[in-house]
């Protein structure tokens, strides 16, 4: 038997291969995915002629020959030290209550470099508050997944007066749309940084769909968005999945007119005509306004994702 080893390096694909294999095993374990969407997309495209060379961080912890943790860290936003490093790890569940979850979140404190680091924890599972607490991380923010079934009653979109509804066209309408994304999340730390790169990862899932994509327009300009997702059927092939609201947004000259309103039951009307019977979403806990206006459409909170933060350590 070997003990845990950990190295900082571009992935082989083989890696990459052992890697995703890890995280299936973990969802089915926990009954939750263990990584973010960017990290994921991070592995699938790793390596291709697409992939982002970006700066993000790989780190593997091997075990008794094998891949037994991963972790994955982006580096800050800035080099000033009021920048934070934010990551994501996952232990194989054959491997875990051996402190190798601890010994990957040292790693990456070491790797911050001074700043304070950032730990999502989805579905906000007891091992990782126990891990937080033992490595005093403080629970920094919450993400709502909240739900609603499709097949109860929801009104009709009614879009403000002037404004028009069409869906989303593949290669006229980035540039125009990341515009208007980064006005409606200027605040948002993911979402409102979206590059051309993450859009057009994105648009190469199998899940993308143009026509779950509503964008509304006023005088042939963008004035807001609703892009739906399908997720497949993880247990039973034959089910349709589920829905998602993706992400909805509108610019900030609309705010308070019920455009965000109207497109999102225009895209849970489209996931319902598609045959779905449940759709989900995301939402950051301390967004009330937006929960207020969910939990009005029918939808309740399902389960939270959580980020925890450890200040930088002294010295450092």
């Amino acid at each position: 038997m070997t003990g845990p080893l950990i190295t900082r390096a571009d992935l082989t694909p083989a890696q990459v291969a052992e890697v995703l294999a890890l995280v299936r095993n973990a969802s089915l374990a926990d009954g939750v995915a263990p990584l973010s969407e960017h990290v994921m997309l991070h592995l699938r495209y790793h390596g291709s002629a697409s992939s982002d060379p970006g700066p993000g961080r790989d780190f593997v912890l091997t075990a008794d020959g094998a891949i037994a943790g991963y972790a994955y860290a982006d580096p800050p936003a800035s080099a000033g030290p009021e920048s934070d490093v934010s990551g994501e790890l996952v232990i194989h569940p054959g491997h875990r209550r051996r402190g190798l979850g601890r010994a990957l979140a040292s790693e990456l404190t070491v790797a911050a470099g001074g700043h304070a680091l950032r730990l999502w924890a989805h579905g906000d599972l007891p091992a990782a508050g126990r891990l937080a607490r033992t490595m005093h991380f403080d629970r920094f923010r919450a993400l709502w997944q909240m739900r609603r079934p499709l097949d109860a009653p929801m009104d009709p979109p009614v879009l403000p007066a002037g404004r028009e509804l069409r869906t989303f066209v593949q290669g006229q309408d980035e540039d125009e749309w990341l515009g208007l994304n980064r006005r409606a999340f200027a605040k948002h730390p993911e979402q409102g940084t979206w590059t051309r790169h993450d859009l057009e990862l994105r648009e190469r899932e199998p899940w993308f769909d143009p026509a779950g994509f509503y964008l509304a327009t006023a005088g042939g300009h963008m004035t807001g968005f609703h892009w739906t997702k399908v997720h497949p059927p993880e247990q039973d092939p034959a089910s349709p999945g589920i829905g998602e609201v993706y992400v909805v947004g509108v610019d900030p000259a609309e705010q308070g007119s019920g455009l965000g309103r109207a497109l999102t039951l225009a895209g849970l009307h489209h996931l319902r005509d598609l045959g779905l019977a449940q759709v989900m979403l995301y939402v950051d806990e301390d967004n009330m306004r937006a929960i207020r206006m969910y939990e009005a459409l029918g939808f309740t909170r399902a389960r939270v994702d959580a980020m925890y933060r450890r200040p930088p350590r002294p010295g450092s």
